[in-house]
């Protein structure tokens, strides 16, 4: 062992530049950050988006449209959906934590049937908000309809 090839243990250091300490270090005088601008300033940060003054992406892009805050959304479950339900749990009672049980809906989902498919079970569902025609499909074979709040 010589003094020419001792290294330090593998692991213990960290190959890091050590910025603003002397021109001998190579990294002194303006530490790596050019001259001028507004970079190299202490306590410089861009806002997000900048583009350095040319018009930035959010600018450019044309916006249209409204987006109305008092929107109530729902979560639109079928008829199909509720007779597959009936046929492979044996429910006549559809509420909304059979659909969240089924996985059709997460448990905040506001619920509304809509009428696609096809009901040929007398059952009772309990919903949000129903279509006309999938109230009038639910009543026409013996089921009832319950608008829950």
């Amino acid at each position: 062992m010589k003094l020419n090839n001792l290294t330090p243990a593998k692991g213990s250091t960290k190959n890091v530049k050590r910025i603003g300490r002397g021109q001998g270090s190579g990294f002194g005088g303006t530490s790596t950050r050019g001259h001028k601008g507004a970079k190299s300033r202490s306590g410089y940060s861009s806002k997000i988006g900048f583009e350095g003054g040319q018009m930035p992406l959010q600018r450019r892009v044309p916006k249209f449209g409204f987006t109305n805050i008092n929107r109530v959304e729902y979560k639109g479950i079928n008829l199909d959906s509720i007779q597959n339900i009936v046929d492979t749990k044996k429910v006549t009672e559809i509420t909304p934590e059979v659909i969240v049980a089924n996985g059709l809906a997460s448990k905040k989902d506001l619920i509304k049937i809509l009428s696609r498919g096809e009901l040929t079970s007398k059952v009772t569902i309990k919903a949000n908000a129903f279509s006309a025609s999938a109230k009038a499909a639910i009543e026409a074979k013996g089921g009832e309809v319950e608008i829950i709040k």
